[in-house]
């Protein structure tokens, strides 16, 4: 299985074959560092988006579970952008071994938050998106808790990825991050969550509203993790800016205030787990081109202190 099958003239036998319908000849590519992502054009003009999945990055049952909460979401009238069903009868297809999924083509500006009501629209929209949430699990999909996810990374980094003369001092911060950090999410309920919600993964539809987007990296976890990626700094830089998303969240939803010392280890566990994650992609020719210097001494180095400088932050919250 491999993306450099993705010719256009395959793109487009692959979503005429599972959609039934005729497509014009215009593609476009969407920029992705995991996936391949196209935008194509119905003979009706109706605008498409295609993903294929990356190879081996996720089981056939953890992307259904990705559109499961997504259709949740829709079906409670939260803007998102749902998979469309194929001749299959499901969301997900398959191209020459490769998954696939078809969504419409939606517009809108990248997010900008201008005054205080956009936090508070912001904390309704991701508490609205919680409650779907909470009505059901995604069991093929990652928990992100410091014990789970951070010690599978932690071990998967120093076992096979980090040259064994940077290995200890990585597993060290990696092992005490975890240490400090597990007592905060115990007593912390996990749902189902975004993941990823940045402000890159919410679209501005003007007099529509704000749209979720990208749903890739959804997972089990705390929700506050929803909220510590849209802030414009720490938390103890802009505790109007929480307080605001709070309000609006706690129109639909509760929140568990404690979580909120959750941030800055969370902070530190996405480190860890955007190295695991890159160290899966160094041979796509698209990484190599992005990350130029990965795997050096000098990047090494890099990110065994950046590491560290976090670690204070992390103690400092416990």
């Amino acid at each position: 299985m491999s993306f450099e099958k993705l010719i256009p003239e395959k793109i487009f036998e692959a979503v005429e074959d599972a959609l039934g319908i005729k497509l014009t000849s215009c593609i476009s590519t969407f920029p992705s560092y995991i996936n391949r992502v196209y935008e194509l054009v119905a003979a009706d003009g109706k605008r498409l988006v295609v993903k294929f999945y990356r190879p081996d990055r996720w089981s056939r049952e953890a992307i259904l579970d990705e559109h499961r909460f997504v259709l949740d979401c829709q079906e409670a009238e939260i803007p998102v952008v749902a998979p469309v069903t194929l001749r299959n009868g499901e969301t997900l297809g398959e191209f020459d071994g490769i998954y696939m999924a078809v969504f419409p083509k939606r517009s809108g500006r990248q997010l900008e938050i201008n005054d205080d009501s956009d936090w508070y629209r912001l904390g309704s929209l991701v508490g609205r998106m919680h409650l779907a949430g909470e009505k059901r699990i995604a069991a093929a999909r990652i928990t992100i808790d410091p014990s789970i996810s951070t010690a599978h990374d932690v071990e998967y980094l120093c076992g096979s990825v980090i040259p064994e003369r940077f290995r200890n001092q990585y597993r060290e911060t990696g092992t005490r991050l975890i240490e400090l950090s597990a007592p905060l999410f115990e007593h912390i309920r996990k749902i189902r969550i975004h993941g990823d919600c940045h402000r890159g993964n919410i679209m501005d539809r003007l007099d529509e509203g704000f749209l979720l987007i990208d749903f890739d990296d959804m997972a089990m976890g705390p929700p506050v993790q929803d909220m510590w990626l849209l802030l414009p700094d720490r938390p103890d830089a802009c505790p109007r800016e929480i307080e605001l998303f709070l309000n609006g969240y706690e129109r639909f939803r509760s929140f568990d205030r404690t979580s909120l010392r959750c941030i800055e280890p969370l902070r530190a566990m996405r480190m860890i787990y955007f190295l695991a994650w890159c160290s899966r992609q160094t041979h796509d020719f698209q990484f190599r081109r992005n990350f130029p210097d990965w795997g050096t001494d000098s990047f090494w180095r890099k990110e065994i202190n950046d590491l560290r400088e976090q670690m204070g932050f992390v103690e400092e919250s416990v």
